[in-house]
């Protein structure tokens, strides 16, 4: 008998991405799941209404107050009853089927904690987002997706180890999640995939690219480049992140010294010369909150 796939995503004031992510699942996904949707915090009721009316068969939950990336999925883990967890973000499209492909290559190895399938960018689905990830440097908190704007032409279909799994589509198995807890909520948004992994590494898993499943994403549909709310989290969670993954003092000292003294300023006059103003605000609030973060704990 096939075990069950629990597809968890997030909404936030983005029914029109569910619909069509639901849809795309309906149409090529076989493989036994259940797809559970958290409406987390959207500003009106219309779009978690919209959902439960529109797809009875979904587990549909309403948090009335926004809790991030990490504790809208960490709410669908509540009600999940399948053996793995698929983490799906709202803006993903499925053009094949994909579940069976993750699951049968968690099943091949116990030490795989995590994997993320070939991620293209959608429409434009020539061009790829992620195929795996490089690892982070413990001086700029900054990583790259490999493949990343690149031409899916067969040269990243090999499966292996890689460092980080990608947040927009993620499975791991159910019973893990005792070895290395929950998403960390506090990020609120950024960085919670990558401490997760760096946890799940600290467990003894390893996060592993599987190129035979592809998801189209359409990339910061929910925030947008570089707004204001992407400056400020990415600015404050760097700090965050390497206080938490960073166990060397001496790395973790030369990090802090590089955000505080080094990237902040440079962003600092980065969004000034180009007049880009609007960023300076949460830019400093990201880096202040940062820093008292750290001096808290």
């Amino acid at each position: 008998m096939d075990k069950k796939v629990s597809i968890i995503t997030v909404n936030y004031n983005g029914a029109p991405d569910t619909c069509e992510m639901i849809e795309s699942l309906k149409r090529h996904e076989s493989y036994p799941y259940e797809l559970i949707v958290v409406d987390n915090g959207s500003a009106n009721l219309e779009g978690y209404t919209l959902l439960k009316d529109k797809y009875p068969d979904v587990i549909v939950i309403r948090s009335d107050q926004n809790l991030g990336f990490a504790g809208g999925n960490n709410i669908g883990i509540q009600y999940a009853t399948g053996d793995y967890l698929f983490f799906l973000n709202n803006d993903t499209i499925i053009t094949c089927p994909i579940l069976e492909i993750l699951v049968n290559r968690l099943d091949s190895d116990r030490k795989i904690g995590c994997i993320s399938p070939k991620t293209t960018f959608w429409p434009q689905r020539s061009k790829l987002q992620y195929a795996g990830a490089t690892p982070m440097s413990y001086i700029t908190l900054r990583n790259e997706f490999t493949g990343y704007m690149q031409e899916d032409d067969g040269r990243f279909d090999t499966p292996q180890e890689t460092a980080f799994a990608n947040g927009a589509a993620m499975m791991i198995r159910t019973a893990d999640i005792q070895k290395f807890g929950l998403m960390a909520e506090f990020y609120f948004l950024y960085y919670e995939e990558l401490d997760w992994c760096a946890y799940m590494q600290k467990a003894g898993f390893c996060i592993w690219y599987e190129p035979g499943a592809v998801v189209g994403h359409k990339e910061s549909a929910s925030v947008g480049l570089q707004s204001p709310l992407q400056v400020y989290y990415h600015t404050r969670n760097r700090l965050i992140f390497a206080q938490r993954t960073l166990s060397d003092p001496f790395e973790r000292r030369c990090s802090y010294l590089y955000q505080t003294f080094v990237a902040l300023p440079k962003r600092f006059l980065t969004y000034l010369c180009k007049g880009k103003l609007n960023l300076i605000a949460p830019l400093v609030k990201g880096g202040k909150d940062g820093i008292a973060f750290i001096m808290n704990k």
